[in-house]
């Protein structure tokens, strides 16, 4: 009798959990063109808006590691439930919240729930998808949806506000959520037996763990992104400093620990910490280049904010097309280190190319085709640098190692927008008589950055990602060989 959690299909499977990868990926963008609406009704001012945006990544990239461990400790059917009903509740509070710090506070959970589902959903992946070329589609797939959840949300923000009001954008994520919770236990995997604890151990969660590792990158996420701004640049400084002790606190514990929150020994695996290293350029890259090109859009060229949005939108195009025509098959011959190197050298192109745009542009010339350049490299990125850890590494790690992996992505990200935004910044106050002319300069420059960027992050992925898999992944490379198709 076949398995209840299988009945309807590998394929529902992947349908439920890349939509909902969707979902959590399109909050990251989705809000910002919606911010002055949301200001105006709850009375928000410039700091209180940052907060809309803030308070979901900072949650986000803060809880990773606590929703990766809690996946490989719970089971990942059970956490991926938990961390959607959570997200799923938190868009309804937010989508109706009358008050300014209901709203902030929803956000926050939102983000929380956000970073339990997004490790749980690559263990489900590993676990559903057994076979090389299953394996290869589901996550091209997967990635693409990752990928494209900033440009979808960027352009569908303006879209569902300006047809529906703001809280539109929040409400969207409910069918999805709901339906996802309904049928998630006839199509996702049973979760296997839970881990015993051994003979005099505390079992579960790493508290002490779990409490300073949190803090630590809640700390640093916050102090990331104040930086930018010199009115609390020497605030930001301090709680920077805060923030790096206490992930010396947390890396103390960890090394003590019985049952770790995050078990150091998967740093000695290359491919953990390799793909750690090349995820924090990854993110550093890819999302501040939508920033940089709404400004540039928007400030020099006259777009409106909505025309701005679907300007952005073939990027999420490219990134679905490639994800079924080209990434399946480029894993299989170049393989996950071959396919991430592709994905960020395209990257750097695109972004020399955003480096290089003329004062007046002509959309189909001189932004759609680097756009759609990004929009194949970003998936082939997401896809390739996530496959390596988690198949590297024992089941009953893929949870954790998946956390390390994208809070990896998540503190690069907010490196990167501080860092190129300020050189924007820098650059384009400085120089040029014509404020416009400087503007140009500076965002030509932050895209000079992040093409730099994603250059580097290519030749890393070429020298520190060489192949080093586990006993383990071996032994099930050789089980499945032979039903590969």
């Amino acid at each position: 009798m076949p398995e209840k959690g299988v009945l309807m299909g590998r394929g529902a499977a992947l349908l439920l959990i890349t939509a909902v990868e969707l979902v959590v990926f399109l909050d990251l963008a989705v809000v910002n063109i919606a911010l002055p609406a949301i200001g105006a009704d709850l009375g928000l001012d410039e700091a209180g808006l940052a907060w809309v945006t803030n308070a979901y990544l900072l949650a986000f990239g803060g809880f990773m590691l606590v929703g990766g461990r809690a996946t490989d400790l719970l089971g990942p059917r059970r956490v991926f439930g938990a961390g959607l009903a959570v997200f799923t509740l938190a868009s309804a509070v937010a989508g109706f919240a009358p008050w300014a710090w209901l709203l902030i506070a929803a956000r926050a959970l939102q983000g929380l729930g956000a970073a339990v589902v997004v490790p749980a959903q690559i263990s489900l992946l590993t676990a559903t998808f057994t076979t090389p070329a299953a394996h290869r589609r589901a996550f091209g797939v997967w990635s693409a949806m990752g990928a494209s959840g900033a440009a979808i949300g960027t352009a569908s923000g303006g879209l569902l506000t300006q047809a529906l009001g703001w809280p539109s954008i929040f409400l969207i994520n409910l069918p999805v959520g709901v339906v996802a919770l309904v049928f998630m236990r006839r199509v996702l995997p049973a979760d296997p037996p839970r881990l015993p604890a051994s003979p005099g151990s505390r079992g579960g969660l790493d508290l002490p763990g779990a409490l300073t590792g949190t803090a630590a990158l809640l700390l640093i996420g916050y102090a990331l992104g104040a930086l930018a701004d010199p009115g609390t640049r020497l605030r930001a400084w301090v709680l920077l400093a805060a923030g790096l002790v206490l992930l010396g606190v947390f890396v103390a514990i960890e090394a003590r620990a019985e049952r770790p929150l995050m078990p150091l020994r998967l740093f000695r695996i290359r491919q953990v910490s390799g793909s750690a290293v090349v995820n924090t350029l990854v993110g550093a890259a890819h999302v501040p280049a939508f920033a940089l090109l709404s400004l540039y859009l928007q400030e020099t060229q006259g777009y409106r904010p909505t025309e701005s949005g679907l300007a952005v939108l073939p990027v999420a195009a490219a990134g679905l097309a490639a994800s079924r025509v080209l990434i399946p098959g480029l894993l299989k011959r170049l393989g996950a280190r071959g396919v991430l190197a592709m994905g960020l050298g395209l990257q750097a192109v695109a972004l020399a190319w955003f480096a290089r745009l003329p004062g007046e542009v002509t959309y189909a010339i001189d932004v759609l085709p680097a756009g759609l350049v990004l929009g194949v490299g970003m998936p082939a990125a997401f896809v390739g640098v996530t496959v390596p850890a988690v198949t590297a590494v024992a089941k009953a790690d893929t949870g954790i190692a998946a956390g390390i992996v994208n809070t990896a992505q998540r503190i690069g990200s907010g490196l990167g927008v501080t860092a190129l935004l300020l050189l924007a910044s820098t650059v384009g106050s400085g120089g040029a008589a014509d404020p416009r002319t400087a503007l140009i300069g500076g965002l030509r420059a932050g895209f000079g950055g992040a093409a730099l960027l994603a250059a580097v992050g290519c030749l890393l992925t070429l020298t520190l990602l060489r192949p080093n898999p586990s006993p383990e992944t071996r032994a099930e490379e050789r089980d499945t060989a032979g039903v590969s198709g």
